[in-house]
């Protein structure tokens, strides 16, 4: 056993305190040159990620797929798509994160295969009521011919959530499932078959030693029996996150899958560990994924989606401690991922913008990019200094804003497809990543090629840029990991302090943590000594949409 797969004294294990850096491995690095990145590519950049300071990675999917949502529709849990590589790239690219100290964790899509998976396929062919169809959500229509789909459910990608099949003999036949893209079957989680199957996918992972895994839409494997009808409220989250009693979201009989998985993790090496990505509704129903035989971590959405103000970020800082600390999890600190608008952008944008609809060319009220700026900095600059697991986004350490004016045509978010263009989806932030300011596709690759259009202006972004610029948001980002690992950050508890209603701020032992959304300036303690400010500033007056880490003397 090496000293990176140890285990540890309980409550002393590395997932509890982490900070995770998420690759979205198509728009990382591209070492074949075709315009998408891969897995050599995430090999060659390794050493960059080190000199962050991150912990682990996690690698959005890279398992075979037609590609239709980006890799969130698997043909084959067992093997690499050949656009990112083989699995001897994925062997090498683990060994390499290793041997630098890096934990991985891989993206695991249990919710649905793709339509092109061989079970898919088997049931496609096989008669109604057969085991092979049983491994799907598949149903009788409703009407006097079945001409109409089970019930009124409502994709998260627009459109209806069945989808009629053509039977072996031509005529039109049962419906199944899909939550996203038709191309995206819901697997049926009473089955027997479908839990073994899946028991046997963690441990082929786990047996070539990753650490961990995200889970994919960890709320939506259990659907209420007798599938009701079901509308949601004008507006809603479309992942669910703002709703008590979705049937397709949420449902208790979930949490027995994960105690299931928890057994399997326990039976490696290393603290292997489970997060989930659960919208839910509160944070309280939040904790029930993370209690001591299931989960380790699941996402903290309610702190992502929480708005640039004072009182609503004290709060939900607040409840979080409190709702994770009552099952003995650590909390998780998230501000952005591959579905959500960047949030440098986010947290300057004052309109609505329900989590997947996205931001583009015709969207009123664009934000004010050096507001958003000022404010992704000071944001990250808290959340860095919060007791937990931190969650990074690839390309969020250059203060990389959403890319809002991609053309129509270079589109390919399903989202834009399936709503005709009502909404613009993903693609904003899923840009591939600029690394040089004078390089082909700005390094991303050596032939210039990128899946989506790389904005001209990113040349100010670019790694080779920020590495030689003392102020850059990359600087923060190393110096914000450095200090948060000297200073045990990511373990202990916290004391609040009153700054005035504008402000959030706490100490953290004799380290004082603050942050202004109000404003006007607030002044600090006159013995204010600076150990990291979100952006520069003279004596102890604290600007507005700025956070500060200081002692006292």
């Amino acid at each position: 056993m090496t000293q990176l797969e140890q285990s540890a004294a309980p409550g002393a294990e590395w997932w509890r305190s982490a900070v995770i850096y998420q690759i979205y491995p198509r728009s990382f690095a591209d070492a074949s040159g075709d315009g998408i990145g891969d897995l050599p590519g995430i090999t060659s950049r390794l050493e960059s990620l080190k000199e962050l300071g991150i912990d682990a990675i996690w690698l959005s999917p890279f398992m075979t797929s037609p590609q239709k949502d980006a890799g969130y529709d698997v043909a084959d849990y067992r093997d690499v798509d050949p656009i990112f590589g083989t699995l001897a790239d994925f062997d090498t690219m683990l060994a390499e994160a290793h041997a630098r100290g890096i934990r991985v964790i891989v993206d695991l899509v249990p919710n649905h295969s793709s339509d092109q998976h061989v079970w898919f396929q088997q049931a496609l062919k096989a008669a109604p009521g057969s085991p092979e169809r049983a491994r799907y959500v598949f149903r009788d229509g409703r009407g006097e011919n079945g001409e109409l789909p089970p019930n009124n459910w409502e994709s998260v990608f627009g459109g209806g959530m069945w989808e009629r099949i053509i039977e072996a003999d031509g005529t039109p036949g049962q419906w199944y499932l899909h939550i996203f893209d038709p191309s995206q079957p819901d697997f049926d989680w009473t089955n027997e078959e479908v839990k073994e199957e899946f028991r046997s996918i963690l441990r082929f992972w786990l047996d070539r030693g990753v650490d961990g895994f995200r889970v994919d839409v960890a709320h939506g494997m259990a659907k209420e029996a007798g599938l009701p009808d079901y509308a949601p409220v004008a507006d809603a989250d479309s992942m669910g996150g703002g709703e008590e009693n979705v049937p397709y979201w949420g449902q208790d009989e979930v949490h027995d899958i994960y105690r299931d998985w928890h057994q399997v993790m326990a039976e490696y090496d290393g603290d292997r560990a489970l997060c989930g990505e659960a919208w839910l509704p509160t944070l309280k129903k939040t904790a029930l994924w993370v209690r001591p035989d299931e989960m380790h971590q699941t996402f903290n959405f309610p702190y992502l989606m929480t708005p640039w103000d004072a009182k609503q970020l004290g709060a939900v800082i607040r409840e979080s401690l409190d709702e994770f600390g009552k099952v003995g999890a650590p909390s998780t600190w998230v501000l952005s991922n591959h579905d959500v608008v960047r949030h440098v952008t986010r947290l300057a944008f004052t309109d609505d913008n329900p989590q997947g609809e996205g931001i583009g060319p015709l969207t009123p009220n664009k934000p004010d990019t050096a507001i958003g700026l000022a404010r992704g900095r000071a944001a990250t600059t808290v959340m860095l200094s919060l007791p937990g697991s931190s969650y990074l986004y690839q390309g969020e350490e250059l203060g990389l804003p959403e890319a809002m004016e991609i053309p129509d045509e270079f589109r390919q978010d399903p989202t834009w497809f399936r709503t005709e263009g009502k909404r613009y989806g993903r693609d904003g932030c899923r840009v591939p990543l600029p690394w040089e300011a004078d390089a082909p596709a700005f390094g991303f690759n050596d032939t210039g090629a990128s899946w989506l259009p790389q904005p001209d202006e990113w040349a100010r972004y670019a790694r080779s840029t920020e590495e030689n610029d003392p102020t850059s948001t990359l600087a923060l980002y190393k110096q914000l990991l450095r200090l948060r690992r000297e200073y045990a950050l990511g373990s202990g508890s916290l004391v609040w302090e009153d700054l005035g209603a504008d402000a959030v701020a706490f100490r953290r032992g004799d380290l004082h943590v603050a942050v202004n959304l109000g404003a006007e300036p607030i002044e600090l303690p006159a013995g204010a000594t600076f150990v990291v400010r979100s952006q520069p500033f003279e004596g102890t007056t604290l600007p507005v949409d700025t956070a500060a880490w200081y002692t006292l003397s």
